[in-house]
C-alpha cells in the first residue's frame, strides 16, 4: 500500500494550493484519509478528515479556508488551501487508516508547503 502526496510549493499569503493523495495497492472505501503538517520545531498536527463514504472535519486553524475532497474513481483525496497564511508553512502528509486517530494508518511521504509573506 502506497500514499503519493503531491501538490507543494511556494506561494504568496493569501494565495492557493491543492495537495494531492494517490492511493495505491488497495481501495480505501471504510478508511479515514486525512491531512496532517508539521512545521519545522512543531509536532505534527492534524489538518483535516474525510471517511471515504462520507463525513469531513478541520482542524480550527484552517476552518473556512481548507476543503478536503475525494475522487473515489480515482483513488485520490485532495486538500484545496485557499487564503494562505505565512503560518500555514510546513511539510504536509496524508494518511489512511481504519482508526478515526489514525492508530496504525499508513503514511505517505511528505510534500513542503511554503508561504511567504
Amino acid at each position: 500500500v502506497q500514499l503519493q502526496a503531491s501538490g507543494g510549493g511556494l506561494v504568496q499569503a493569501g494565495g492557493s494550493l491543492r495537495l494531492s493523495c494517490a492511493a495505491s495497492g488497495r481501495t480505501f472505501s471504510n478508511y479515514y484519509v486525512g491531512w496532517f503538517r508539521q512545521a519545522p520545531g512543531k509536532r505534527r498536527e492534524f489538518v483535516a478528515r474525510i471517511r471515504w463514504s462520507n463525513g469531513s472535519n478541520y482542524a480550527d486553524s484552517v476552518k473556512g479556508r481548507f476543503t478536503i475532497s475525494r475522487d473515489n474513481a480515482k483513488n485520490t483525496v485532495y486538500l484545496q488551501m485557499n487564503s494562505l497564511k505565512p503560518e500555514d508553512t510546513a511539510v504536509y502528509y496524508c494518511a489512511a487508516s481504519l482508526d478515526y486517530g489514525f492508530a496504525g494508518g499508513y503514511w505517505g511521504q511528505g510534500t513542503q508547503v511554503t508561504v511567504s509573506s
